[in-house]
């Protein structure tokens, strides 16, 4: 399976399908319980990621599907294809009743995301992506295309965590550049906002996982932005443990 056999249709039909159970869960008033990470997790997790494995086994049965509520796929070789899901990102933002969560779902070739589709069912919005039709947002408007851009002549949107983050390092990132404004969002909303090219920059000093990320990041590489890690080396998938180094995305330019 490639790429090119699978539709990006069907990804999007499987993160639309979990986005609904989210916003069930969300209706009710969703509660969670920790992780042995500390990290939380919610009914809201569990029934999105089946319901996501479910429509990945019928898309294509042989790919392993690597998702952050477990288990998770013993990879062959960094290299193999695979998914990358993330049944819910940003579940502090959903506990805290904001609409900036998100269901990630990104397919990885030679250890680059190359298809990725990230849908905020609370906002009704839903970015795609993949080699053949490059990157879009669809709203209540329909759907188009979108573009990163280069950073304007008054100075960079920065955009960083609502909740996570290193306040120091970003300050260092920060300074000595141009920044004409700096704002906040949840969950993998901040790589979208640079494909929309409504941002310019988001930094990332924290900790965060190949799941986290690996959807936006295909939007935004389609949409001509870039995801790097400190030493201006493109992030890649497949590392053991599925860790992320600190990371830059970047708009075009």
């Amino acid at each position: 399976m490639t790429v090119d056999t699978v539709s990006l249709e069907q990804v999007v039909a499987a993160a639309r399908a979990a986005g609904d159970a989210v916003l069930d869960e969300y209706e009710r008033g969703g509660v969670a319980r920790s992780k042995s990470d500390g990290s939380p997790v919610s009914e809201a997790d569990e029934r999105s990621q089946e319901i996501i494995l479910s429509h990945l086994a019928e898309i294509a049965p042989e790919t392993p599907v690597v998702a952050e509520e477990g288990p998770q796929a013993s990879l062959a070789a960094p290299h193999e294809r695979f998914w990358l899901v993330d049944p819910l990102d940003g579940t502090k933002e959903f506990l805290d009743r904001t609409d900036e969560f998100t269901v990630n779902i990104a397919l990885i070739e030679d250890r680059v995301p190359v298809l990725g589709v990230v849908l905020a069912p609370a906002r009704g919005l839903l970015f795609a992506a993949a080699p053949t039709v490059g990157a879009s947002v669809e709203d209540g408007a329909g759907r188009r295309s979108i573009v990163a851009r280069s950073i304007p002549p008054d100075g960079a949107t920065l955009v960083s965590s609502r909740s996570h983050g290193d306040r120091e390092a970003l300050d260092r990132f920060t300074g000595g550049r141009r920044v004409a404004r700096a704002t906040v969002a949840g969950s993998s909303l901040k790589f979208c906002l640079l494909a929309a090219g409504e941002a310019d920059l988001y930094p990332r000093f924290g900790r965060t996982m190949e799941w986290d990320t690996a959807a936006g990041d295909a939007i935004l590489r389609a949409a001509g932005g870039r995801v790097t890690d400190l030493e201006d080396r493109p992030l890649t998938y497949g590392k053991p443990g599925f860790e992320n180094p600190h990371f830059i995305a970047w708009g075009r330019g």
